[in-house]
């Protein structure tokens, strides 16, 4: 269960940091966007630190 768990996060932090990625190389970057991705990716990967 934890194993799966662990993957959902990686797959989510991964896919939040293609999304950073994405929104940065933008003409004109949306900062409140890019702002909500990175709290929703540090707070994925602090999820995934408390589970090691």
């Amino acid at each position: 269960m934890a194993n799966a768990h662990l993957a959902t996060l990686n797959a989510r932090h991964a896919a939040l940091d293609a999304s950073v990625v994405a929104e940065t190389r933008r003409p004109v970057p949306d900062q409140v966007v890019l702002a909500r991705l990175k709290r929703e990716k540090l707070k994925v990967k602090e999820e995934i630190n408390q589970l090691h």
